[in-house]
């Protein structure tokens, strides 16, 4: 019982810092996997509270195809940075 909740509050430390670090990071690519991370942690939470449809589907989905889509979309575009 203990160690579910230490659990539970370790990935929604883990779901704050990565929500934060995909806000913060000016590389795209770096940005897409911190959302990836976010969407994993995500559906790792849902599962942990006994929704494991919705777990699959955010692992999926979320996770995988998204994640994938992203970096693909990264991968079409030239890289530069605008100077503030």
């Amino acid at each position: 019982m203990i160690l579910e909740e230490i659990l539970q509050v370790l990935i929604l430390i883990g779901l704050i810092i990565s929500g934060y670090l995909a806000i913060k990071f000016r590389d795209l690519l770096a940005c897409a996997i911190a959302l990836g991370i976010f969407s994993f942690l995500l559906s790792l939470e849902f599962y942990i509270l006994q929704a494991p449809d919705v777990a699959i589907a955010e692992a999926g989905i979320g996770a995988g195809l998204t994640t994938a889509i992203f970096i693909l979309a990264i991968r079409g575009t030239s890289r530069w940075e605008v100077e503030e």
